[in-house]
């Protein structure tokens, strides 16, 4: 009997039976990573509530999650950048035909025109330019007609001055009303930030205290 000759049947057999199926055992399992994070928080729920109360919070509670993450973001993104969320967005900050200069004006008596002709969206934007102004002079900021508020803000990163570039920015871009307590607001941030700027004093020798 030739004892080379292989038994195709008993080795059929041995295919179709699990216990022989050592290749099984070299497979490197497909890891989902979104079955992970269920598996980990179920069994995170399953310690504090029990297996039965976990099986119907896991799903629910992960999408929560997942929506207060993404309202995080984008309460973060608007905080930053609330120009991105401004209708007409794309609009430059020099796009007016005065160009916004801050150089050669009167800002007090432009104010003062905007407050009585009851245009107060105008009288924000003057007191915006004339904080931009005294930031130029102090060296605050490095003013240039093609740059944006956002660009101020980030050469300039004090709170007031943001909170205040931020009201700017949702009267002019994004069609906010102005009104007097509006502007009102302005002017004590622009009071806060002259305060915290100190300006050296040219003596009469020359020199600087």
């Amino acid at each position: 009997m030739d004892t080379l000759s292989c038994d195709t049947t008993t080795l059929s057999l041995m295919r179709e039976n699990g216990a022989y199926d050592y290749g099984r055992e070299l497979v490197t399992p497909q890891v989902n990573l979104w079955d992970w994070i269920l598996e980990k928080v179920g069994e995170f729920l399953e310690d504090i509530f029990g297996k039965v109360a976990a099986q119907h919070i896991t799903m629910p509670l992960i999408v929560m999650a997942g929506l207060a993450l993404i309202g995080l973001i984008v309460w973060f993104v608007y905080k930053n950048r609330p120009e991105l969320f401004m209708r007409n967005k794309k609009r430059r900050f020099d796009e007016d035909a005065e160009g916004d200069t801050i150089y050669g004006i009167d800002f007090d008596a432009e104010i003062k025109r905007a407050v009585g002709n009851g245009d107060y969206p105008g009288a924000v934007r003057w007191v915006y330019l004339q904080t931009l102004r005294y930031l130029s002079d102090t060296h605050q900021i490095d003013w240039q007609l093609y740059k944006t508020p956002t660009q101020y803000v980030y050469e300039y990163r004090e709170a007031p001055f943001r909170e205040l570039t931020n009201h700017f920015l949702r009267v002019r871009y994004g069609h906010f009303e102005a009104d007097a307590p509006l502007l009102n607001e302005m002017n004590r941030l622009q009071e806060i930030l002259k305060q915290k700027i100190v300006v050296p004093v040219t003596t009469e020798e020359g020199g600087e205290t």
